[in-house]
């Protein structure tokens, strides 16, 4: 019975493995609610401020921020959120096939590429295709701190003040619901009214600017960009927690349909062993 020992060696490794895939859907399923709640209360002032960018972008034409200002560069900056852990199913995958394609886009016209990481496995990609990443940030926890976002973020705003990047891109996993994840790669510079504003056939609003014009727009620009990195964040992670319970339960259920298979040719080894041991008693008994 050496081959039933061995079956059920593997019968027992896939019900501990079951058992560990079944508590990480239970506890990717508790993360994924608190996720989409941080995820749902953070969309409002990301959509708000998004048009009120927009308007104030066309109120004062006198006066039109560096963000708003295309140059000549030949390099573009890109900031990839990805998951610090695995185990999501294709999440991080799709949105790094995106990334991927607008890298191949920007060898053929001959432009080169700068990244910000933010997760563990962006970080990774990123060094192993040959991108220069310049900043990142990674082991982030359950809950997105904006201070330590925005820092590793500021590195490519910097860049592109300075006219040494030509746009800077957002890439992300936008949550959908609990079985569908969209990747995103949208443009967050430069900061042009047809792409910020929601609702097209919004009217233009006329503003009162207090102290002034250049302050209230400097200030709302550094907000606006801190407001989509977070809202990106906290999307990215509530879609990785619908993900890994959605992989967990596949994997449940898989390992499940593995024990079953396994105690079915078990069964038969083990029939055809008492079969084999019959058929040599009465063998023998007819022999005497």
């Amino acid at each position: 019975m050496a081959a039933g020992k061995e079956i059920r060696g593997k019968i027992k490794s896939v019900e501990n493995t079951k058992k560990i895939t079944k508590a990480m859907e239970m506890v990717a399923a508790s993360k994924m609610r608190k996720a989409q709640e941080r995820m749902r209360a953070a969309r409002p002032y990301s959509d708000k401020i998004r048009n009120i960018t927009a308007n104030l972008s066309q109120a004062n034409p006198e006066y039109s921020h560096v963000f708003m200002e295309p140059n000549d560069a030949t390099t573009t900056g890109f900031v990839v959120v990805t998951t610090d852990k695995g185990l999501c199913g294709g999440l991080n995958t799709n949105v790094l096939r995106a990334v991927t394609g607008r890298f191949k886009d920007l060898q053929t016209a001959g432009h080169d590429a700068l990244a910000v990481a933010i997760g563990n496995k962006g970080l990774g990609f990123m060094n192993r295709v040959g991108v220069k990443v310049v900043s990142h940030a990674t082991q982030l926890g359950d809950k997105p701190q904006l201070d330590t976002l925005i820092g590793p973020v500021k590195v490519l705003l910097d860049a592109y003040s300075e006219g040494k990047v030509n746009a800077v891109y957002l890439c992300y996993t936008k949550f959908i619901n609990t079985m569908k994840q969209e990747p995103v790669v949208e443009q967050l510079l430069p900061l042009t009214a047809a792409h910020l504003r929601a609702d097209k056939d919004q009217h233009d609003w006329d503003y009162i600017y207090e102290p002034d014009a250049h302050t209230v727009i400097d200030d709302l620009m550094v907000r606006y960009v801190e407001a989509l990195v977070y809202q990106a964040v906290a999307e990215n992670m509530a879609s990785e927690q619908s993900a890994r319970m959605v992989a967990m339960k596949a994997a449940t259920d898989n390992a499940g349909s593995v024990i079953g298979e396994l105690k079915l040719v078990y069964n038969k080894t083990r029939q055809a062993a008492i079969t084999k041991e019959l058929s040599e008693i009465v063998a023998g008994a007819a022999a005497v």
